[in-house]
């Protein structure tokens, strides 16, 4: 009798180690799988929603930007725009890349020109929160590919490397301001 009650819980012990061991090996699987569907979700573009707007959504949901978009999208720069901040982004119209000569925004599209791309949209942007008007006491701005853009008051207004701010929206993570030029970056 006694020898059977051992074997009793000898084996209760070896079933409750085992459905423990199987809860665990269940409870690994699905965070695993929950890692794996947290991987799926990240990267270029993904934008969490904590319920504050970006200057990467500011521009994605704007008609007037999609130009913009894609060239960040091709330079693969959205990362930076989503989690950095807070950053000033001086954002060029559809309509100043149409400015452009002809041809320029195609080919800087290019794979194989993806590095230059970056280079000047990193010249569209600026650590920092300021305003229109707080703009107006620089007399320049770092910008995020380690140059300098120059700025100006013309008639009252902050000229932005010879740009006008059309307007400015605010993002959780900085400011938008809406550019009438693209800037380039002074050529070495």
């Amino acid at each position: 009798m006694k020898l059977t009650k051992n074997l009793f819980v000898a084996f209760a012990i070896v079933a409750l180690f085992s459905s423990c061991k199987d809860a665990n090996k269940d409870a690994s699987t699905t965070s695993s799988e929950a890692k794996t569907e947290t991987t799926k979700r990240t990267g270029q573009a993904f934008i969490e929603d904590d319920g504050s707007t970006t200057v990467l959504s500011i521009a994605i949901g704007s008609k007037d930007h999609t130009t913009l978009v894609a060239a960040v999208q091709a330079a693969q720069l959205e990362n930076a725009l989503v989690n950095a901040g807070p950053l000033m982004v001086f954002a060029p119209t559809n309509e100043a890349f149409a400015a452009l000569p002809e041809g320029t925004v195609e080919n800087l599209l290019k794979p194989e020109n993806k590095d230059a791309l970056a280079n000047i949209l990193k010249y569209h942007v600026t650590p920092g929160n300021y305003s229109k008007d707080f703009l107006k006491k620089f007399k320049k701005l770092g910008q995020a590919n380690n140059g300098y853009v120059k700025v100006e008051v013309v008639d009252g207004e902050p000229m932005i490397g010879g740009a006008k701010i059309l307007a400015s929206i605010k993002a959780g993570n900085g400011i938008v301001h809406v550019i009438d030029k693209v800037l380039l970056p002074p050529t070495e």
